[in-house]
């Protein structure tokens, strides 16, 4: 029962979005329905998420095992975060309930929340972007290494796709003919050879989804319920 009861749920439901996507007179099923009950459920996987970030957090942190002050940080973000988004500090009455001082938008702008998103969130998420950039700049050198045809396709590729991205691509092709400059040459590589092999991994990503989705709506894929 206790894997037999999950896989029903599962199929159930899953059929349920599947008949409202391809039947238009039960498009409102998905829709009206089935789509309340995901935000319950996500809803209460977001509240569980977060108590288990708290306890393991909060063990690491009593444990003083190494990165603890990691945790402590992750700790007065959360409670933090939480604090000013439910207490909706800054938020002014909306328009409609002027007399109830939380029926603002806790995303309201010059909001607590608003605050913290543009000024810590935003800064950091941009940083961290910014050294993905370094970092996959350093796995490509590391990786493109001239040692066959192939290597050297993809080395060449990826030196025009760099460079034309770049003012200095434009200002060292400037004398060559339009079309064999490095902006030109960078926007054919990416709408034509970068697009076709995308369509070919979405057309991939797309039959692998189908197939896994059918073995799961059929039960012959329970991984999802954990182990015996």
């Amino acid at each position: 029962m206790k894997r037999t009861i999950p896989f029903f749920i599962a199929s159930i439901t899953g059929m349920f979005f599947v008949v409202a996507y391809f039947i238009p007179y039960t498009a409102s099923w998905g829709e009206d329905k089935v789509a309340v009950w995901f935000d319950i459920v996500a809803s209460i996987a977001v509240i569980l998420g977060s108590l288990n970030l708290l306890k393991m957090s909060l063990k690491k942190i009593s444990d003083r095992r190494p990165g603890w002050g990691y945790a402590a940080i992750t700790v007065t973000a959360f409670a933090a975060t939480l604090f000013v988004g439910l207490g909706k500090i800054g938020v002014n009455p909306s328009e409609k309930y002027p007399d109830f001082a939380w029926s603002g938008n806790h995303l309201e702008n010059g909001s607590a929340f608003w605050w913290m998103y543009q000024y810590v969130y935003y800064p950091l998420a941009a940083t961290m972007f910014a050294l993905l950039a370094f970092f996959i700049a350093s796995a490509a050198f590391r990786a493109f290494r001239a040692k066959n045809a192939e290597a050297i396709v993809l080395l060449g590729t990826a030196f025009v796709i760099l460079v034309g991205r770049t003012y200095f691509g434009t200002v060292l092709s400037g004398p060559l003919p339009e079309d064999l400059q490095f902006s030109a040459l960078t926007g054919t590589i990416m709408s034509v050879f970068n697009l076709a092999g995308n369509r070919a991994i979405m057309i991939g990503i797309a039959l692998g989804t189908v197939s896994l989705s059918l073995r799961i709506l059929m039960g012959v894929d329970r991984s999802y319920i954990g182990s015996e």
